[in-house]
């Protein structure tokens, strides 16, 4: 449990020796944007997270912003976490690796809040959003970076509000500090729509915050969120930006490369009884676990852009980020520079499937067009990974490396990782096949989709399957 209370006072100048240096590095940069209230109110956590408490951030400041009314950008209210960097230094949370490096996990959360007229207090309620976006990274250990997506699938002040989900990005005003205990960014949470986190998913998150920056009602240039947006910014200006967002897709593709998901897959090759060489991945059964390398590689496809929300298990995903400085080619790879240290490979044996049976669930579905046109007409792959177990589907295509997948044998599997390799041309008319998914409309449920001919099948099925799976 949390509780608000003004900052007890480290001064504004002459901070005693004892005041811990990581907190005193982030307080510096507040105190060089608020010289005037040196003393804000914060929200703290009672018992701190290294005594046992449930709360990972010691601290959320809570600034009152006069914006810039020279850039027409209104008043706010400014939120800055502290604790997902290292303030102590001692390893009672987080491990000291040295100056060079990130502290902790090298960044703070930031949020900016329209301030309401008549509003003389900060709203609480996001601090609790912070406290569970803390949450999920020190128990995935999966750090978040600049563009990255975040399916909330709730108002973000449990309100009616529009804005459900999250983007994030740099801070505007905050810059990087550099701590004794090495650098801290400040990652700003920016409160998104549905179609606009949809349009993030198969563009990338950076294209449409900048889209959000030249719109005022959508946050302008400091992103600022208003929980009592009603309008996207496709409402605002329906055919430039929705035309902006068409021409990246079709130019860039898509940066969300895997996602968690409700998803299973039957291998309809063997008869069901033939359980020893038959590898039928089902809901309740117990599959051979993915092997150290496979798991890796997964990972690696799900760093970027990973899709989660309160209430679902979430699988562990590694820290380590790939650098988003890369350039995309047509020429990706499933091999991670980490995966190739683990050796040896543990031996499960590649097998070739004849016809295979892929089911998902409605939201998983609806990103089907997304993963054919957004990532394998780019020459690139992708994901979904079953939160509730070792299941995987990864799609490729033909100009992906390190696949074991072929155009000889486009369905193959390790253990319950599955890979299937699609040609643009039946890319082409799987996009025509599926094109209802692409309307924001319910689908009525279960869907099927058949090509004989390829021997695949997908269907598409209510939560009430993969949450029930004895039903």
């Amino acid at each position: 449990m949390d509780e608000v209370r003004p900052t007890s006072g480290a001064p504004a100048h002459g901070l005693v020796p004892m005041f811990p240096p990581g907190l005193q590095a982030i307080y510096g940069e507040c105190r060089r944007l608020y010289p005037e209230q040196a003393n804000p109110l914060q929200v703290t956590a009672i018992v701190k997270y290294w005594l046992g408490g449930p709360d990972p951030l010691d601290y959320i400041s809570m600034y009152r912003s006069a914006g810039s009314p020279a850039q027409d950008i209104q008043e706010h209210w400014h939120y800055v976490s502290f604790g997902l960097s290292d303030l102590y230094g001692d390893n009672r949370v987080h491990e000291f690796t040295g100056t060079d490096g990130p502290s902790g996990f090298g960044f703070e959360l930031t949020f900016r809040l329209k301030r309401e007229t008549g509003e003389t207090a900060p709203p609480t309620w996001p601090a609790e959003l912070m406290q569970g976006l803390a949450r999920y990274v020190f128990q995935s250990e999966n750090t978040f970076c600049s563009g990255d997506h975040i399916s909330w699938h709730s108002p973000l002040d449990n309100s009616e509000s529009r804005i459900q989900h999250m983007l994030l990005t740099e801070d505007p005003q905050m810059q990087p500090v550099l701590t004794p205990f090495g650098t801290v960014s400040f990652l700003q949470i920016v409160g998104v729509c549905t179609e606009e986190l949809q349009a993030a998913q198969q563009w990338n998150g950076q294209g449409i915050l900048e889209l959000m920056r030249g719109v005022r009602l959508a946050g302008g240039p400091w992103l600022i969120t208003d929980m009592r947006r009603g309008e996207t910014i496709f409402d605002i200006d329906p055919h430039l930006q929705q035309e902006r967002v068409d021409q990246g897709i079709e130019t860039e593709g898509s940066n969300l490369s895997g996602v968690s998901a409700k998803c299973v897959w039957d291998d309809l090759s063997r008869p069901p009884e033939d359980e020893e060489d038959s590898r039928s991945i089902c809901i309740g059964s117990q599959p051979r676990r993915l092997s150290e390398k496979d798991t890796e590689q997964i990972r690696e496809t799900l760093r970027k852009g990973l899709e989660f929300n309160t209430k679902a298990a979430l699988p562990p995903i590694s820290s380590q980020r790939p650098s988003h400085d890369r350039p995309q080619s047509r020429k990706d790879s499933l091999e991670s520079e980490s995966s190739a240290a683990i050796v040896p490979h543990e031996l499960v044996r590649t097998r070739q499937l004849e016809s295979v049976h892929l089911k998902f669930n409605q939201e998983s579905g609806t990103l089907l067009p997304l993963c054919l046109r957004g990532r394998l007409l780019h020459g690139r792959h992708f994901t979904y990974k079953s939160i509730n177990g070792d299941t995987a589907i990864t799609f490729v295509s033909t100009g992906v490396e390190g696949a074991f997948a072929t155009e000889e044998h486009p369905y193959a599997a390790h253990g319950p990782w599955l890979q299937i390799l699609l040609t643009e041309e039946f890319v082409e008319q799987m996009l025509g096949d599926l094109h209802e998914l692409n309307t924001r409309e319910e689908t009525k449920l279960p869907k099927e989709y058949s090509w004989p001919e390829k021997k695949l099948k997908i269907s598409v099925l209510p939560d009430s399957v993969f949450d029930n799976p004895l039903q």
